[in-house]
């Protein structure tokens, strides 16, 4: 049976877990070979050996323009070119904006929007010059939704929106799509620390009309329409996958974690 990535090939940021790694999962299910990227090796270690031949890693900080290049080059050398990626790298904090460490502010807006910037930016000069590719950049519903405390979070998602409106704007006479997905709450290490605090998740799952957290695959089942030729006339837009919980109020975090 041919996939819908059959001969194509990904590269992946965040790609040693959470919504990164079942992308690349469901990419090579699909018929693809993935670069995986992620600043950490050990599990990123353990996700090549999970996808085994059709997938390579590179140890990666995406703030760093080299280690992106490095990750796109390595896409090219080893598969022969580049026709997909997913932008998932990326971190939140937690602080009051008149309370705000900047370094903290700094290394958010780093890795979740520059961190982005830097990706299109290597990417999309591989698809250009071939004519044609699919990129999707991980929002979230913090994009448009504002949450007390994740100022710096929600300032780059929301960045992270508007950088796919215009690198949509500027790829497309090339043949170039890119688009975002805007998660809601999704189980994942990332999120692992509302096991610590049970109410916190319960909080999420309440403000989500579906009843439930997302999992990591509704998120890879998502990019994979925006990559795959079913997407084909789908460019510069946001689709938010949040099982509804955009249309609640937003979970008052700080309250419920000093209850």
């Amino acid at each position: 049976m041919v996939g819908r990535l059959d001969g194509r090939v990904a590269v992946i940021t965040g790609g040693g877990s959470g919504i990164g790694l079942e992308c690349a999962r469901r990419f090579v299910r699909e018929g693809a070979r993935v670069v995986l990227a992620d600043r950490n090796a050990d599990p990123l270690t353990a996700a090549v050996a999970e996808l085994g031949a059709s997938a390579v890693g590179e140890v990666v900080d995406v703030t760093e323009e080299a280690d992106v290049e490095r990750m796109v080059a390595r896409a090219v050398d080893e598969f022969g070119g580049l026709d997909t990626a997913v932008n998932a790298a990326g971190f939140g904090t937690f602080g009051f904006v008149a309370d705000h460490p900047v370094d903290e502010w700094r290394a958010v807006i780093d890795t979740d929007l520059t961190g982005v910037m830097l990706s299109v930016k290597h990417e999309a000069q591989v698809m250009r010059a071939a004519g044609n590719g699919a990129i999707v950049n991980i929002a979230s519903i913090n994009a448009r939704v504002p949450a007390e405390g994740m100022s710096a979070y929600c300032c780059a998602k929301a960045a992270v929106e508007m950088l796919t409106k215009c690198a949509a704007m500027e790829l497309g006479p090339y043949g170039v799509r890119v688009s975002g997905i805007g998660p809601g709450f999704v189980d994942t290490p990332l999120t692992a620390f509302t096991q610590v605090v049970p109410a916190i998740r319960e909080a999420y799952v309440a403000s989500t009309p579906l009843g439930r957290a997302g999992q990591p695959d509704d998120i890879a089942d998502a990019a994979l329409f925006l990559v795959s030729d079913e997407g084909r006339w789908v460019s510069g837009d946001t689709l938010f996958v949040d099982g509804a919980s955009m249309l609640k109020s937003y979970p008052e975090l700080h309250k419920i974690a000093g209850a």
